[in-house]
C-alpha cells in the first residue's frame, strides 16, 4: 500500500487513497470467499469464518461511512456537478449494507448442525456483493477519482487512508 510522508501528500491524494481501499477490500472479499470454500470442503472452524466476515463487513462500512459522512459532501461542495453520481453511488451504499446483513444473520447459523446450508448462502451472498462491489468500485473510480485529488481537505480532517489502517492494522 502506497505510504503518504506528511499531510500535505495525503490531501493531495485523496482519490488514490481511494483506490488503495478498494484494492484492499476487493483482496479480503477474496480471501473470505476461498475461507468460506474451505469451510464448504470440511476445513477452517465456524469461529474463525465468522470472525473475518465480521471484520471484512466492518471495513466495508466504515469505508461506505466515511464517504457517505465526509468524501461525498465535500465533494458536492466543490464539484456541484458530481451530485448525481455521488446520489447513485450512495444507493450503493445501503444495498451493500442490506447484502451485509444478510451475511451476518447467516453467519449465525454457522456451526449450529447445518453449517453447510447457511456457509452455501454466505458463499452466494458474497458472490452477489463480490459482483455490486467491483461494479461499484469501477464506477466510483472513473467518476470521482479525479475529484478527490482536487480536493483541498475533508471535514473533520478525515483522510480515507486511516479507514483502511484502522480495520487492516497496516502502516
Amino acid at each position: 500500500m502506497e505510504t503518504f510522508t506528511g499531510h500535505g501528500d495525503r490531501l493531495a491524494a485523496f482519490g488514490n487513497q481511494l483506490i488503495a481501499v478498494h484494492l484492499w477490500l476487493r483482496e479480503e472479499l477474496a480471501r473470505l470467499a476461498d475461507d468460506v470454500d474451505t469451510f464448504l470442503e470440511g476445513g477452517e472452524r465456524p469461529r474463525e469464518l465468522r470472525a473475518h466476515c465480521l471484520t471484512f463487513c466492518s471495513a466495508v462500512r466504515r469505508h461506505h461511512t466515511e464517504e457517505d459522512d465526509a468524501a461525498f459532501p465535500a465533494l458536492a461542495e466543490q464539484f456541484p456537478e458530481l451530485r448525481p453520481v455521488l446520489e447513485e453511488l450512495e444507493n450503493d451504499h445501503h444495498t451493500v449494507a442490506d447484502i451485509l446483513r444478510r451475511i451476518e444473520e447467516l453467519l449465525g447459523g454457522l456451526g449450529t448442525g447445518e453449517g453447510a446450508l447457511p456457509a452455501q448462502e454466505v458463499r452466494k451472498e458474497l458472490d452477489g456483493l463480490a459482483a455490486l462491489l467491483e461494479s461499484h468500485f469501477v464506477y466510483e473510480e472513473k467518476k470521482i477519482v479525479a475529484a478527490l485529488n482536487g480536493l483541498s481537505a475533508l471535514p473533520g480532517g478525515v483522510v480515507l487512508q486511516d479507514v483502511i489502517q484502522d480495520v487492516s492494522g497496516q502502516d
